[in-house]
């Protein structure tokens, strides 16, 4: 059985030490390479972390977070949600869960679907209620711009979005107070963060956790970072 079963399915830490809840918002299927982002945060947990203990200092062990991270959908908990290139997750919850509901959070990513998806009017609605809860960050990763911006989120704030998609933005009436994804691979304007396209996620989230001591100690941030090699570009694109 693999060491990497069931790991921040639920928080394994024992001592009291802090526990992030995350949730991973697909109301619709999305992109396999937006949603993989999360797998930082993941590895950034006392769960990851205390399994590679041969290659971990104790110290980070002792101050890493416990992390747990939900799947939520349109589907009920145990149905599968769709992914690209023959991929999909299971659903650990439905969006009317108790377990997941505003306030019960810490952070919702939103990876990116299909741009002409239509969503669940209730999926969307949770995803405003959210955003509109103290204490709680929501991060869009490539199209899951269009998510955000039909819950309203994207009204008077500064937005990434991705490079191809800013017309489309613009169209949607989403109403952002300017459009930063020509320029930039993430912004963050108050509690929500948005990226460009696809991987542009993975410097998200990097970015994230470098601003988010109260969750992340920053050597843990660190040493992730460099171990999987994520969040060393620069948030400007580069001219050329």
């Amino acid at each position: 059985m693999s060491i990497f079963k069931d790991v921040n399915k639920v928080s394994r830490a024992t001592d009291g030490r802090q526990v992030i809840r995350i949730g991973v918002f697909i109301p619709a299927g999305c992109q396999l390479l937006d949603a993989a982002a999360v797998d930082i945060f993941g590895s950034m947990s006392y769960e990851y972390v205390s399994l590679l203990g041969h290659l971990t200092p104790k110290v980070i062990i002792d101050n890493a977070p416990s992390v747990e991270i939900h799947y939520i959908g349109s589907v009920q908990a145990g149905e599968s949600i769709p992914m690209t290139s023959n991929q999909a997750v299971v659903a650990t919850n439905h969006y009317s869960d108790p377990e997941v509901a505003p306030g019960k959070l810490n952070i919702v990513v939103v990876p990116g679907p299909d741009p002409a998806a239509n969503f669940d009017k209730g999926a969307i609605e949770w995803l405003r209620q959210q955003g509109a809860t103290e204490g709680v960050d929501i991060l869009s990763v490539c199209s899951g711009i269009m998510v955000c911006g039909a819950a309203g989120l994207l009204k008077g704030r500064e937005v990434c979005g991705p490079r191809g998609m800013q017309e489309l933005i613009k169209q949607k009436g989403f109403e952002p107070k300017m459009l930063r994804g020509d320029e930039l691979r993430w912004v963050q304007d108050g509690n929500f963060w948005s990226s460009g396209g696809v991987t542009n996620g993975n410097d998200l989230v990097a970015a994230y956790a470098r601003a988010s001591p109260k969750y992340f100690p920053r050597p843990i941030v660190e040493i992730a970072c460099e171990g999987l090699e994520v969040g060393d570009r620069d948030q400007k694109y580069l001219k050329g």
